[in-house]
Protein backbone atom coordinates (compact mmCIF):
# COMPACT_ATOMS: atom_id res chain seq x y z
CA UNK A 1 0.00 0.00 0.00
CA UNK A 2 2.95 2.34 0.54
CA UNK A 3 3.34 2.80 -3.22
CA UNK A 4 -0.34 3.85 -3.47
CA UNK A 5 -0.26 6.35 -0.61
CA UNK A 6 2.12 7.20 2.26
CA UNK A 7 -0.62 7.03 4.88
CA UNK A 8 -2.90 4.05 5.46
CA UNK A 9 -4.20 1.79 8.20
CA UNK A 10 -6.68 -0.99 8.90
CA UNK A 11 -9.95 -0.88 10.80
CA UNK A 12 -12.06 -3.99 11.58
CA UNK A 13 -15.33 -3.74 9.68
CA UNK A 14 -17.28 -4.47 12.87
CA UNK A 15 -16.02 -1.15 14.28
CA UNK A 16 -17.90 0.88 11.65
CA UNK A 17 -20.76 -1.34 10.49
CA UNK A 18 -23.30 0.37 12.78
CA UNK A 19 -22.55 3.68 11.11
CA UNK A 20 -22.79 2.53 7.49
CA UNK A 21 -24.24 5.11 5.12
CA UNK A 22 -27.34 4.00 3.24
CA UNK A 23 -26.32 4.85 -0.34
CA UNK A 24 -26.38 3.09 -3.69
CA UNK A 25 -22.73 2.10 -3.34
CA UNK A 26 -23.65 -0.01 -0.31
CA UNK A 27 -24.64 -2.81 -2.70
CA UNK A 28 -20.98 -3.08 -3.77
CA UNK A 29 -19.76 -4.16 -0.34
CA UNK A 30 -18.26 -7.66 -0.15
CA UNK A 31 -20.75 -10.29 0.97
CA UNK A 32 -18.84 -10.92 4.19
CA UNK A 33 -16.72 -7.83 4.92
CA UNK A 34 -14.09 -8.21 7.63
CA UNK A 35 -11.67 -5.31 7.27
CA UNK A 36 -11.48 -1.73 6.00
CA UNK A 37 -8.16 -0.52 4.65
CA UNK A 38 -8.42 3.27 5.11
CA UNK A 39 -6.10 5.34 2.93
CA UNK A 40 -5.30 9.06 3.04
CA UNK A 41 -4.12 11.00 -0.01
CA UNK A 42 -2.51 14.36 0.90
CA UNK A 43 -3.25 17.22 -1.49
CA UNK A 44 -1.59 20.34 -0.03
CA UNK A 45 0.75 22.01 -2.54
CA UNK A 46 3.62 24.45 -2.13
CA UNK A 47 2.42 27.96 -1.24
CA UNK A 48 3.24 29.45 -4.64
CA UNK A 49 0.50 27.32 -6.16
CA UNK A 50 -2.16 29.28 -4.26
CA UNK A 51 -1.44 32.77 -5.57
CA UNK A 52 -4.65 34.60 -6.50
CA UNK A 53 -6.69 31.59 -5.33
CA UNK A 54 -10.49 31.84 -5.46
CA UNK A 55 -11.45 28.19 -4.84
CA UNK A 56 -10.91 25.74 -2.01
CA UNK A 57 -7.49 24.07 -1.95
CA UNK A 58 -9.00 20.64 -2.50
CA UNK A 59 -10.42 21.86 -5.81
CA UNK A 60 -7.13 23.36 -7.02
CA UNK A 61 -5.84 19.91 -7.95
CA UNK A 62 -7.28 17.48 -10.47
CA UNK A 63 -10.50 15.71 -9.45
CA UNK A 64 -9.52 13.49 -6.56
CA UNK A 65 -12.21 10.92 -7.29
CA UNK A 66 -10.34 9.81 -10.40
CA UNK A 67 -6.94 9.79 -8.69
CA UNK A 68 -8.02 8.07 -5.48
CA UNK A 69 -10.20 5.44 -7.13
CA UNK A 70 -7.56 4.76 -9.76
CA UNK A 71 -4.90 4.12 -7.15
CA UNK A 72 -7.18 2.13 -4.87
CA UNK A 73 -8.42 -0.05 -7.72
CA UNK A 74 -4.84 -0.87 -8.66
CA UNK A 75 -4.11 -1.76 -5.05
CA UNK A 76 -7.25 -3.89 -4.83
CA UNK A 77 -6.19 -5.77 -7.97
CA UNK A 78 -2.76 -6.52 -6.50
CA UNK A 79 -4.32 -7.70 -3.25
CA UNK A 80 -6.71 -9.92 -5.19
CA UNK A 81 -3.74 -11.54 -6.90
CA UNK A 82 -2.20 -12.24 -3.50
CA UNK A 83 -5.45 -13.47 -1.96
CA UNK A 84 -7.55 -14.84 -4.84
CA UNK A 85 -10.23 -16.26 -2.53
CA UNK A 86 -11.01 -12.87 -0.98
CA UNK A 87 -12.90 -9.78 -2.18
CA UNK A 88 -11.40 -6.28 -2.33
CA UNK A 89 -13.67 -3.35 -3.23
CA UNK A 90 -12.48 0.27 -3.48
CA UNK A 91 -14.53 3.34 -2.52
CA UNK A 92 -13.94 7.10 -2.51
CA UNK A 93 -16.45 9.75 -1.41
CA UNK A 94 -19.46 7.84 -2.80
CA UNK A 95 -19.05 5.24 -0.09
CA UNK A 96 -21.18 3.42 2.46
CA UNK A 97 -18.23 3.63 4.84
CA UNK A 98 -18.17 6.61 7.25
CA UNK A 99 -14.73 7.63 6.04
CA UNK A 100 -13.55 9.89 8.86
CA UNK A 101 -14.69 7.38 11.44
CA UNK A 102 -12.93 4.51 9.67
CA UNK A 103 -9.72 6.51 9.31
CA UNK A 104 -9.78 7.47 13.01
CA UNK A 105 -10.39 3.88 14.03
CA UNK A 106 -7.49 2.85 11.80
CA UNK A 107 -5.22 5.22 13.73
CA UNK A 108 -4.64 7.69 10.89
CA UNK A 109 -5.46 10.85 12.80
CA UNK A 110 -7.76 12.80 15.07
CA UNK A 111 -11.35 13.88 14.57
CA UNK A 112 -11.66 17.67 14.40
CA UNK A 113 -14.52 19.79 15.73
CA UNK A 114 -15.14 20.63 12.07
CA UNK A 115 -15.77 16.87 11.49
CA UNK A 116 -12.61 16.49 9.38
CA UNK A 117 -9.81 13.98 9.89
CA UNK A 118 -6.62 15.71 11.03
CA UNK A 119 -3.49 13.66 10.40
CA UNK A 120 -0.21 14.26 12.19
CA UNK A 121 1.90 14.86 9.08
CA UNK A 122 -0.53 16.30 6.53
CA UNK A 123 -3.12 17.95 8.76
CA UNK A 124 -6.65 17.85 7.41
CA UNK A 125 -5.52 18.42 3.82
CA UNK A 126 -6.18 14.81 2.83
CA UNK A 127 -8.69 12.89 0.77
CA UNK A 128 -9.88 9.61 2.25
CA UNK A 129 -10.59 6.40 0.37
CA UNK A 130 -10.90 2.81 1.45
CA UNK A 131 -10.76 -0.79 0.35
CA UNK A 132 -13.31 -3.02 2.03
CA UNK A 133 -12.29 -6.65 2.05
CA UNK A 134 -13.49 -10.06 3.14
CA UNK A 135 -9.94 -10.72 4.33
CA UNK A 136 -9.65 -10.61 8.12
CA UNK A 137 -6.63 -8.47 8.94
CA UNK A 138 -5.57 -8.64 12.57
CA UNK A 139 -4.81 -5.24 14.06
CA UNK A 140 -4.45 -3.85 17.56
CA UNK A 141 -7.30 -1.83 19.02
CA UNK A 142 -6.92 1.90 18.43
CA UNK A 143 -8.06 4.56 20.86
CA UNK A 144 -9.77 7.27 18.85
CA UNK A 145 -8.17 10.69 19.05
CA UNK A 146 -9.72 14.12 18.93
CA UNK A 147 -8.35 17.52 18.04
CA UNK A 148 -6.93 19.88 20.67
CA UNK A 149 -10.33 21.55 21.05
CA UNK A 150 -9.15 25.14 20.70
CA UNK A 151 -12.51 26.02 19.08
CA UNK A 152 -10.94 28.47 16.61
CA UNK A 153 -12.82 26.78 13.77
CA UNK A 154 -16.10 27.45 15.56
CA UNK A 155 -15.21 31.06 16.26
CA UNK A 156 -14.18 31.77 12.65
CA UNK A 157 -16.93 29.86 10.83
CA UNK A 158 -18.64 32.62 8.78
CA UNK A 159 -22.04 30.95 8.46
CA UNK A 160 -22.56 29.44 11.90
CA UNK A 161 -22.41 25.92 10.51
CA UNK A 162 -19.97 25.01 13.27
CA UNK A 163 -21.24 25.54 16.81
CA UNK A 164 -20.59 24.07 20.23
CA UNK A 165 -23.62 21.86 19.59
CA UNK A 166 -22.14 20.34 16.42
CA UNK A 167 -22.09 20.80 12.65
CA UNK A 168 -24.98 21.81 10.40
CA UNK A 169 -23.98 20.87 6.85
CA UNK A 170 -26.81 22.89 5.28
CA UNK A 171 -25.26 26.09 6.67
CA UNK A 172 -21.70 25.29 5.60
CA UNK A 173 -20.34 27.81 3.11
CA UNK A 174 -18.73 25.02 1.10
CA UNK A 175 -22.14 23.38 0.80
CA UNK A 176 -23.73 26.71 -0.20
CA UNK A 177 -21.25 27.19 -3.07
CA UNK A 178 -22.36 23.82 -4.46
CA UNK A 179 -26.11 24.46 -4.34
CA UNK A 180 -28.02 24.62 -7.61
CA UNK A 181 -30.46 27.36 -8.46
CA UNK A 182 -31.05 30.65 -6.67
CA UNK A 183 -29.38 31.47 -3.38
CA UNK A 184 -30.80 33.55 -0.54
CA UNK A 185 -29.51 37.06 0.05
CA UNK A 186 -27.66 35.83 3.13
CA UNK A 187 -26.03 33.00 1.19
CA UNK A 188 -24.96 35.42 -1.54
CA UNK A 189 -23.53 37.82 1.05
CA UNK A 190 -21.57 35.05 2.76
CA UNK A 191 -20.07 33.86 -0.50
CA UNK A 192 -19.14 37.35 -1.62
CA UNK A 193 -17.63 38.31 1.73
CA UNK A 194 -15.43 35.21 1.79
CA UNK A 195 -14.22 35.69 -1.78
CA UNK A 196 -14.46 32.01 -2.66
CA UNK A 197 -16.37 30.74 -5.67
CA UNK A 198 -16.16 27.07 -4.72
CA UNK A 199 -15.71 25.52 -1.30
CA UNK A 200 -14.36 27.05 1.90
CA UNK A 201 -11.06 26.54 3.74
CA UNK A 202 -11.56 28.86 6.71
CA UNK A 203 -11.84 26.15 9.38
CA UNK A 204 -8.81 24.34 7.96
CA UNK A 205 -6.60 27.37 7.49
CA UNK A 206 -7.29 28.60 11.03
CA UNK A 207 -6.59 25.21 12.62
CA UNK A 208 -3.33 25.14 14.67
CA UNK A 209 -2.98 21.44 13.90
CA UNK A 210 -2.56 22.37 10.22
CA UNK A 211 0.22 24.86 10.86
CA UNK A 212 3.06 22.58 9.77
CA UNK A 213 1.14 20.36 7.36
CA UNK A 214 3.45 18.69 4.84
CA UNK A 215 2.94 19.06 1.10
CA UNK A 216 1.79 16.18 -1.05
CA UNK A 217 3.94 13.72 -2.92
CA UNK A 218 1.04 12.61 -5.14
CA UNK A 219 2.25 13.44 -8.65
CA UNK A 220 -1.26 13.76 -10.13
CA UNK A 221 -1.95 16.60 -7.68
CA UNK A 222 1.45 18.28 -8.00
CA UNK A 223 1.16 18.53 -11.78
CA UNK A 224 -2.41 19.82 -12.00
CA UNK A 225 -2.98 23.08 -10.05
CA UNK A 226 -5.58 25.58 -11.25
CA UNK A 227 -6.01 28.00 -8.31
CA UNK A 228 -8.16 30.62 -10.04
CA UNK A 229 -11.31 30.00 -12.08
CA UNK A 230 -13.14 32.49 -14.27
CA UNK A 231 -15.96 32.48 -16.79
CA UNK A 232 -15.40 29.85 -19.45
CA UNK A 233 -13.03 27.88 -17.23
CA UNK A 234 -12.43 24.22 -17.95
CA UNK A 235 -14.52 21.78 -15.97
CA UNK A 236 -12.75 18.67 -17.21
CA UNK A 237 -11.29 16.59 -14.38
CA UNK A 238 -12.03 19.26 -11.76
CA UNK A 239 -13.90 18.78 -8.49
CA UNK A 240 -16.62 21.23 -9.55
CA UNK A 241 -17.36 19.42 -12.83
CA UNK A 242 -20.07 17.21 -11.28
CA UNK A 243 -22.27 20.20 -10.42
CA UNK A 244 -22.17 21.63 -13.93
CA UNK A 245 -21.19 24.96 -15.46
CA UNK A 246 -24.21 26.96 -14.32
CA UNK A 247 -23.37 26.67 -10.63
CA UNK A 248 -19.68 27.58 -10.82
CA UNK A 249 -20.33 30.46 -13.24
CA UNK A 250 -23.17 31.77 -11.05
CA UNK A 251 -20.62 31.96 -8.23
CA UNK A 252 -17.99 33.58 -10.45
CA UNK A 253 -20.43 36.24 -11.66
CA UNK A 254 -21.31 37.14 -8.07
CA UNK A 255 -17.76 38.37 -7.50
CA UNK A 256 -17.87 40.54 -10.62
CA UNK A 257 -20.80 42.63 -9.41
Amino acid sequence: MDEISPLWGVCPFDKIKEGLIDCRAKSRLPENPKSVIAVCFPYLLEKENYKNINISKYAVVTDYHTVVLGRLNRAAEKLKNLYPDEEFVAFADNSPVPEVSAACKAGLGARGLNTLLITEEYGSYVFIGEIVTSLEIKVEDVTEKYCIGCKKCIEKCPSGALTYAGFDRALCLSEITQKKGDLTEEELRLMKDCGCVWGCDICQDICPMNKNAAVTSVEEFISSPIPFVDEGCTLENRAYEWRGRKTIERNISLHKR
